[in-house]
C-alpha cells in the first residue's frame, strides 16, 4: 500500500469549496421553503446505523456500504440511503402518532467506491416520503411535487419518465423460463444496456414469439395513449397493473398544465430493489445521469413488521447543481477597501449596505498581497479613504 499523501482524500470523497457550498445552500433553503408549504416536515436521522437493520434492509449492494465496528463489537454502516432509515423511524414511532406521514430530508448519504472513477462516495440527497397511503393519489402527489419543486428551483429542460416495477416483472416472467432469466434481463435494463439485452435474448433458449415480445419493450417508450396495446402482453390477473398506470396518468393530467414533461416507459428498471409499483426517473439537460428517482416501496415496510403504503423520491444535489442556471445562485458581492485612517467610515458604509441585504466584504488594503487579483473576485469594488469613497470602474 502506498503512503497516504498530506493532501490526499479518501476514495470518492470531495471537498465543497465556498462557491459550490453557497450553491448547495441556495438549493437547501429554496427547497425547504417550497416543501414545507406542501405540508411535509423535515427529519434528520443518524449518519451511522446498525448493519443488521438498515444495512441489510437497504437496497444498496453490500459492497457499497461503509462498515465499521463500535466498542461493543456491533457492525455499523454509514447510511447508504435515506428511505430505509426513515422507514425505521416511521415504523417504530411516527406512524403511531400520525398516519399518513409526510416527511422530507436534506442529508448526506455514503456509498463506498471500489476504485476512483469520478463518482462521489458521499453526496447530499434532497427528498420526500409519503408513508401510509396505498392509493394512486399518493403517487401522483409525489410526482407532481417533484415536478413543481424542480420548477421552483429554476431547472429547465427536465423530463419525468414513469415505469412500473410489477408490470416489468410480469412481462419478463410471462416470456422467460425461470426467475434467473428474469433477473438477468432486468439487470441489463437497470444498466440501460439495450445492446446487451438484445444479445441476451438471442443466447436464451426462448421461443421466437417470446423473443419478439421481449424485444418490443425496448423498441419504444410507451405513449400515454396506447396503454391498451400493452395489455396483450399481460395475463388476465395482471390487467389491474395497467389500470393503476392509467389512473395515475389521469390524475397527473388533471394537475399538470404541461403534460409534455412526462412520459411512460415500461422498460424502466431501478437498482433500488424495494420499488414494487410505480417508479420514475428525472433527467435534465446538462447532466448525463438521472438527477433523481423515486417510486412506491410498500414491501420495504414488511422488513419492519408493518403493512403500509409508501412512495417518495430523492434528488442528487451534486447532479442538480449541473443543471441549474448559475445566475440563479449568484449574489452580487461588494468589496470595501479601506486604508488605515478610514476604518470607521468604511465600517459605517459596510453595515449600511449589509442592512440593505447586500453581501459586503470589508478589507484593510495593506493586508492584501496582490490587490488587483483580489479585486477580480468581486462584482463591485469601493475604495474608502480619508478623502472620500468612490466606486472603482
Amino acid at each position: 500500500m502506498s503512503k497516504i499523501q498530506m493532501f490526499e482524500k479518501p476514495l470518492g470523497m470531495r471537498d465543497s469549496f465556498p462557491e459550490v457550498n453557497e450553491q448547495k445552500e441556495y438549493i437547501r433553503l429554496t427547497a425547504r421553503d417550497f416543501i414545507r408549504r406542501k405540508g411535509y416536515d423535515f427529519i434528520k436521522t443518524p449518519s451511522v446505523e446498525y448493519f443488521e437493520t438498515i444495512g441489510k434492509a437497504s437496497a444498496i449492494d453490500e459492497s457499497s456500504l461503509f462498515k465499521l465496528v463500535d466498542n461493543q463489537g456491533e457492525m455499523l454502516v454509514l447510511r447508504p440511503d435515506m428511505t430505509t432509515p426513515i422507514a425505521r423511524i416511521a415504523a417504530s414511532k411516527l406512524l403511531k402518532e400520525k398516519n399518513p406521514l409526510r416527511l422530507a430530508y436534506y442529508a448526506d448519504v455514503f456509498r463506498a467506491q471500489q476504485r476512483e472513477g469520478g463518482r462521489p462516495a458521499e453526496f447530499e440527497q434532497l427528498g420526500l416520503e409519503l408513508i401510509g397511503d396505498f392509493s394512486p393519489y399518493a403517487d401522483s402527489e409525489i410526482i407532481y411535487t417533484a415536478i413543481e419543486l424542480l420548477k421552483d428551483l429554476g431547472v429547465e429542460g427536465f423530463r419525468i419518465t414513469i415505469g412500473h416495477a410489477e408490470i416489468l416483472t410480469a412481462f419478463l416472467t410471462n416470456n422467460t423460463n425461470n426467475n434467473e432469466e428474469v433477473e438477468l434481463l432486468r439487470q441489463l435494463l437497470v444498466e440501460k444496456n439495450l445492446v446487451g439485452f438484445s444479445q441476451m435474448l438471442e443466447s436464451m433458449n426462448l421461443l421466437e414469439e417470446q423473443k419478439d415480445r421481449l424485444s418490443k419493450i425496448i423498441e419504444f417508450t410507451i405513449d400515454s395513449n396506447v396503454f391498451s396495446d400493452f395489455r396483450q402482453f399481460l395475463n388476465d390477473d395482471q390487467q389491474y397493473l395497467i389500470d393503476q398506470v392509467e389512473e395515475l396518468q389521469a390524475l397527473l393530467e388533471f394537475q399538470l398544465n404541461d403534460f409534455s414533461v412526462v412520459s411512460f416507459d415500461f422498460s424502466l428498471a431501478s437498482h433500488m430493489s424495494y420499488y414494487t409499483g410505480m417508479l420514475f426517473e428525472i433527467h435534465a439537460a446538462g447532466s448525463g445521469f438521472s438527477i433523481g428517482n423515486g417510486g412506491r416501496y410498500d414491501e420495504l415496510f414488511k422488513q419492519f413488521n408493518e403493512k403500509v403504503g409508501a412512495t417518495g423520491f430523492g434528488i442528487r444535489v451534486d447532479r442538480l447543481l449541473e443543471v441549474l442556471p448559475k445566475q440563479l445562485m449568484k449574489e452580487k458581492r461588494t468589496l470595501l477597501l479601506f486604508d488605515k485612517g478610514s476604518f470607521s467610515k468604511a465600517n459605517v458604509l459596510a453595515e449600511a449596505r449589509r442592512n440593505a441585504s447586500e453581501y459586503v466584504t470589508l478589507q484593510y488594503a495593506e493586508s492584501v498581497s496582490d490587490i488587483e487579483a483580489f479585486k477580480q473576485i468581486f462584482d463591485e469594488v469601493i475604495i474608502v479613504s480619508e478623502g472620500g469613497s468612490f466606486r472603482e470602474e
